[in-house]
């Protein structure tokens, strides 16, 4: 039997949106899941987050790659402007 585990980096604001993310992870875990709830607040975390490609929270890393599901969210300027940002209501 091994005792290898998987590792679960959960990048989190600490906002209700992360903490109902970190529930239903949690919730889904099974014992091979080492579960790492990372607080955004702190430099290191940032750094990590920035190498990994973390551009919005919630975001989840498994086994050090960012998760697809997490991957290409963040604020895309072009899309924003597109819906309005930046031009005054007639």
């Amino acid at each position: 039997m091994t005792d290898k585990k998987r590792m679960i980096e959960i990048f989190s604001a600490d906002c209700p949106v992360c903490q109902g993310a970190i529930r239903r992870i949690k919730d889904a875990a099974c014992p091979s899941c080492d579960i790492r709830v990372l607080d955004m607040k702190r430099p290191e975390v940032q750094r990590t987050a920035a190498a990994l490609g973390v551009k919005s929270v919630p975001a989840v890393a498994v086994d050090g790659k960012l998760a697809d599901c997490c991957a290409g969210r963040g604020i895309d300027l072009d899309v924003l402007r597109a819906a309005g940002l930046g031009r005054s209501v007639a």
